[in-house]
């Protein structure tokens, strides 16, 4: 069957015409190291930190698929939570947008082609959500793959922002396993609701896609506020098809390694070269090479110099924003060691690795950072979670698992309290946090689409960045030469 029956985006009545924003310096590129190194051979540490242009109020139109399980243990309260938090997300999006809902069960069905969100489908949408009742048993996969052939048969998709958002609440019983279906070049979101679906599938999905997380959602009641946080992440998407390429000065300079989470990295060693390819990145998120509205804009190349010196300098001494990254770099792998460790039933043994990165915190030169205070508190949460192995296999690995998936991605995951570790997350995302909880308490209140809250924060700041941080942490040789040496020279390669 083809799903090429995708809706047109037909504009509303006496809205005028939609200008095409025109953003060639709409990601910026910073670097962070030290400027004066000594005369011989030696590694320099470089941060790269990525920043977008000024605000606008054009972003790209989204089409977005909802893959929601209706099995049977998502009787009660559980579908009328989900029932909930799909309307929410209905009420968002703008004639721009279109939505497609994929439920699954024993097999996949879709409900509805894309569909342009329009005042006249809005309340014919919330009615196919509030049909929907579950029974049957769960075929992840299959959900899975037919929301994925939303997107691939689509008859419009040139400049369109694509998302799949996922949730399940039980264990895969029906279908392949859906770690093993290719995603190719598409974002998964993956939500796992309640207390017994399995997290290492969501995990395994999420991390296969195009720059998805994996969240934890073990209270039913905030679905809203986690499909809101991934929801404002897609609603600001500032550029498409990104790419970063660092590569060495011949005869000066030998990239060591380039640090960029699980994003995917190809190596030129003829060229000396290493990019790593991010696909959508968010307002408030960064990169440096990129598309928008179709239109492939090409960064000019940057290059990060350091000034060589006879003068004595201290050894391993980055500037104090790279120390502050390293220390998440570090705090990350910690993590994921330790849950290593869990699950292979040493839980003295990750709780011990848990209290190291603790005080490696603790050795940081800014102690005032928000980022050391989030990673205070994951880490702290994290030792509640594995004060036994019962707690641990019911919430400690599903939160480890999140929290590796939002570090690789540096982006916002929900790890159970979505408000107590805000980690990665944007201004819209904090608002749509405070709109989803208000949601959930009256949902038959007004609620603002996502074009009336751009309007609201252009006309509260009009120049106010897009886009940053994402940070890139690079190890780099350079040779023993007595003149101002050329580092790493950054440039962007056409997709």
């Amino acid at each position: 069957m083809s799903f090429n029956d995708d809706e047109p985006i037909i504009p509303p009545p006496n809205s005028g015409p939609r200008p095409t924003p025109i953003v060639p310096g709409r990601v910026q590129l910073v670097s962070k190291n030290n400027n004066m190194a000594p005369l011989e051979e030696n590694t320099q540490k470089v941060l790269l930190e990525l920043t977008g242009g000024d605000s606008t109020s054009d972003r790209s139109g989204l089409d977005l698929v909802a893959v929601l399980d209706v099995s049977g243990s998502m009787q009660g309260e559980k579908i009328e939570k989900m029932k909930t938090a799909m309307k929410f997300v209905v009420k968002k999006l703008s004639s721009i947008d279109r939505l497609s809902i994929v439920t699954f069960l024993d097999t996949a069905s879709r409900i509805c082609p894309l569909r342009q969100v329009t005042e006249a489908s809005q309340p014919q949408l919330l009615g196919l959500i509030d049909a929907l009742r579950p029974g049957g048993n769960t075929n992840i996969s299959d959900g899975l793959k037919t929301g994925l052939k939303v997107l691939a048969d689509r008859k419009l998709s040139s400049g369109r922002v694509v998302g799949v958002m996922l949730m399940s609440d039980g264990q895969q019983n029906r279908g392949e396993p859906a770690a093993g279906v290719p995603i190719g070049n598409v974002p998964v979101y993956t939500f796992g609701f309640g207390a017994d679906y399995d997290p290492t599938v969501l995990n395994a999905v999420a991390r296969n896609s195009m720059g998805g997380t994996f969240s934890v959602v073990n209270d039913v009641d905030k679905l809203s506020m986690a499909f809101s946080q991934c929801l404002a992440g897609l609603l600001t998407v500032v550029v498409q098809d990104l790419t970063v390429t660092v590569a060495r000065v011949d005869d000066e300079s030998t990239i060591q390694k380039v640090a960029a989470g699980n994003y995917p990295q190809t190596q030129d060693a003829d060229a000396g070269s290493v990019t790593v390819a991010f696909g959508d990145l968010y307002s408030k998120e960064v990169t440096y090479s990129y598309k928008a509205g179709g239109k492939l804009f090409d960064a000019p190349p940057a290059t990060v110099t350091v000034r060589r010196s006879g003068m004595a300098f201290p050894e391993d001494d980055p500037p104090v924003d790279v120390q502050t990254e390293e220390a998440r770099l570090r705090t990350a792998t910690m993590i994921r060691q330790a849950r290593t460790m869990a699950d292979g039933k040493k839980l003295g043994d990750a709780r011990d690795k848990l209290a190291e990165a603790q005080n490696a915190l603790e050795d940081v030169v800014a102690q005032s950072d928000p980022l050391l205070d989030a990673l205070r508190t994951e880490l702290q949460e994290l030792l509640k979670l594995t004060k036994s192995q019962d707690v641990y296999e019911k919430q400690g690995r599903p939160y480890a698992m999140s929290s590796e998936t939002s570090h690789d991605r540096q982006r916002f995951a929900a790890r159970g309290d979505i408000e107590s570790n805000r980690l990665f997350a944007t201004p819209r995302m904090d608002k749509y946090l405070e709109q989803a909880k208000k949601f959930d308490e009256d949902p038959a209140a007004p609620l603002p689409s996502a074009d009336q809250d751009e309007k609201e924060e252009v006309a509260a700041n009009p120049l106010a960045p897009l886009a940053g941080p994402i940070t890139f942490y690079i190890q780099a040789a350079i040779q023993a030469l007595q003149a101002i040496e050329k580092l790493i020279n950054n440039g962007a390669k056409a997709m």
